[in-house]
């Protein structure tokens, strides 16, 4: 997938909310060794480098053109490297996942593939997007199947009007007590957006869940793609503004001691 920073960026401040209340369930514990797993621009990384000045921070991202803004970040403790969520290395106090685990398939067994990378004592901390059921991927679901030969059977968590990977909280709960957590906090939450018409339901999901399927479009697919989906856009919501109540699902836990 190739990620633009710029449109990522774009409804910047309503993106940057659940992070920094994520951020805000972390106990004052002395980290020493965090890793902020699928960084993007860095911004949250370099704020975590920042709230734990004696640890050392690493960000860690698939995308080099979401790194090479990231790379603009500097602090002492603070460094970025591009590498796969999935082929992990190392351990760490603090495991830090802010909108990236979405992505990625099987959460139960990608959360038991993470765990041992958490020390002793250390703490993880998750929110992923929870609006899958949402009009919006409905309905991108549905353009995505119409070019499905367009598409060459690509699918984003299974078929390509398939279903997403992210769990409930009481399932996350679930699978992190099975893993040996203490001090579960799992919660959903919602992040309303007032947003300016389809066109504005649009310019957000170009940021994030249109990106693999242009990807993997020629240009001209693409716009014939964004076309057709806006156009359902304009069916579901007619009227000059849209009411976007975006569900997020955030997630701490600790490892115990032993």
């Amino acid at each position: 997938m190739t990620w633009n920073p710029d449109v990522y960026h774009r409804h910047r401040t309503a993106r940057d909310a659940p992070a920094h209340d994520l951020m805000a369930l972390l106990p004052p514990h002395p980290y020493r060794s965090v890793v902020d797993l699928g960084c993007g621009t860095g911004q949250h990384t370099l704020t975590l480098s920042r709230q734990f000045p004696e640890a050392q921070v690493l960000g860690l991202d698939s995308s080099a053109e979401m790194l090479a803004r990231a790379s603009e970040h500097h602090a002492p403790n603070l460094t970025f490297q591009q590498a796969d969520l999935q082929d992990l290395h190392g351990t760490f106090d603090l495991m830090f996942s802010n909108a990236a685990l979405q992505w990625l398939p099987d959460h139960p067994a990608l959360l038991e593939r993470l765990w041992p990378h958490l020390n002793l004592g250390g703490m993880l901390a998750v929110q992923v997007p929870s609006n899958h059921d949402h009009p919006s991927h409905r309905l991108l679901s549905e353009t995505a199947d119409e070019f499905r030969e367009e598409l060459a059977g690509f699918t984003r968590f299974g078929p390509v009007a398939g279903h997403s990977p992210v769990l409930t909280p009481v399932q996350y709960a679930e699978v992190l007590h099975h893993l040996g957590a203490t001090d579960i906090v799992a919660m959903s939450r919602v992040y309303p957006v007032v947003l300016p018409g389809a066109e504005g339901v649009l310019d957000w999901v170009r940021g994030t869940a249109l990106v693999p399927y242009l990807g993997r479009l020629t240009p001209e697919d693409g716009a014939r793609f964004e076309a057709a989906y806006l156009a359902r856009l304009k069916a579901e919501w007619p009227d000059p503004e849209v009411y976007y109540p975006f569900l997020r699902t955030l997630f701490v836990a600790q490892k115990p001691q032993g």
